[in-house]
């Protein structure tokens, strides 16, 4: 009966390791993969969404800023008397 247990400890302990290995074979594949693809990605000159997000929201900001110095420069032709229309002058 002991050796039995023996076998059957064995033969755990040998599927344990195999598992520990495949688990490790598997992370070193994912970081190879992803080392990859950032490699192609970056020879292609695509951005990362973190750079877009950031380009994003600067445009945004330049807008509002240009849509308040709009609002500005008509507020001050209105009390000039000038014409608000920027293409004529």
């Amino acid at each position: 009966m002991q050796s039995r247990n023996k076998v059957l400890d064995d033969v755990a302990q040998l599927f344990t390791n195999a598992m520990g290995v495949a688990q490790g074979a598997r992370s070193e594949a994912e970081t190879a993969f992803k080392g990859m693809l950032d490699r192609w990605l970056a020879d292609r000159n695509f951005v990362t969404r973190e750079e877009f997000d950031a380009v994003r929201v600067m445009a945004q900001k330049a807008r509002e800023e240009n849509e308040a110095l709009k609002s500005r420069i008509e507020a001050l032709e209105a009390r000039k008397g000038a014409p608000s229309d920027l293409a004529d002058g």
